[in-house]
């Protein structure tokens, strides 16, 4: 009995931890930063909180640029302070 709790505890910590990285995020998509140092980003409506997009190719999100779009990202990186945000991966473009 022991160990059957020990192990569903175990597993509801790894489900729990796994889940804390995705974000859903709705917001403007957008070029910042100067070349050869820009990115695409995308700021969220309800935090205000811009996001760097690591992988913008893969969805083609650099044609959706000044387009409000829903996201759903993993955090690879919290952000640093000014002018370095967090940043994401996309998993999913609704």
């Amino acid at each position: 009995m022991k160990k059957i709790l020990i192990g569903l505890s175990l597993i509801g910590l790894l489900v729990g931890c796994a889940q804390d990285n995705i974000l859903e995020l709705e917001g403007r998509v957008a070029m910042k930063g100067s070349s050869p140092h820009a990115y695409l980003s995308i700021k969220d409506m309800k935090t205000q909180t811009s996001y760097k997009i690591q992988n913008q190719a893969k969805f083609d999100l650099a044609k959706k640029q000044n387009q409000t779009v829903k996201v759903k990202a993993v955090l690879v990186k919290e952000a640093i302070g000014p002018g370095f945000p967090a940043v994401i991966d996309v998993v999913e473009v609704e």
